[in-house]
């Protein structure tokens, strides 16, 4: 089936390029664009795409409050949100992924990578450009603990790896390889890890690694 996309920036040309990369797949149609934030909340609520990629910075409502709009916490049925832009500061990296965002890509990550990010959006798996994976990883861990970050979890060993592999990038079937186990049973660890934490999908996942420190060696 065709993948639905919204797409939202404030600068023409920056959507015109991002709808004829995504229009030269067979799979994916753009159905809307959006010159700021309120027409992108606008539309998406009334078109409700299967993916909206979303700027950081355009005028009226930014992205990180369009994606908490649109798939934050309370929000009944949210949408899929990848966050698309210029910019790799870590506030923005960990706005986005902490308002609901399920992929964060800059524009210069190459067309490959932006059509990986909507196809694995739809799919309800979620992408982050590699090294902004990486940064934001060094940058949570460099950050002093706090009074009350005793680690208490209900997580088996062999889901903590699972974990540890989803926070670092790893789609489902690179940790089935990398762990020895079936893609089924990735897919099965990745849910239970989701109803034993309270958490909505891979990135929920990968801020709690995260800020919990429980990557290592990242």
């Amino acid at each position: 089936m065709t993948i639905r996309v919204l797409v939202a920036d404030d600068q023409a040309m920056v959507r015109g390029g991002l709808r004829l990369i995504l229009e030269d797949q067979p799979d994916i149609d753009v159905v809307a664009e959006a010159s700021d934030g309120a027409e992108a909340v606008e539309l998406a609520r009334r078109l409700r795409p299967d993916v909206c990629l979303v700027d950081v910075r355009m005028p009226r409502l930014d992205g990180i409050e369009v994606t908490r709009a649109l798939a934050g916490p309370g929000v009944p049925e949210p949408l899929r949100v990848v966050v698309v832009t210029t910019f790799d500061l870590d506030e923005y990296v960990y706005g986005a992924l902490r308002a609901g965002a399920v992929g964060f890509v800059l524009k210069d990550c190459g067309p490959a990578l932006l059509v990986e990010a909507v196809r694995a959006a739809d799919h309800g798996d979620a992408l982050v450009s590699p090294s902004v994976t990486l940064r934001l990883l060094r940058h949570l861990t460099a950050r002093p603990p706090g009074p009350d970050q005793t680690i208490v979890h209900p997580l088996s060993k062999r889901e903590l790896e699972v974990v540890r592999a989803v926070a670092r990038g790893r789609t489902n079937q690179e940790i089935a390889d990398e762990l020895f186990i079936s893609l089924s049973t990735v897919k099965s660890h990745v849910a239970g890890v989701q109803a034993k934490l309270g958490l909505r999908n891979r990135v929920e996942i990968a801020a709690w690694a995260w800020e919990n420190r429980v990557v290592g060696g990242a």
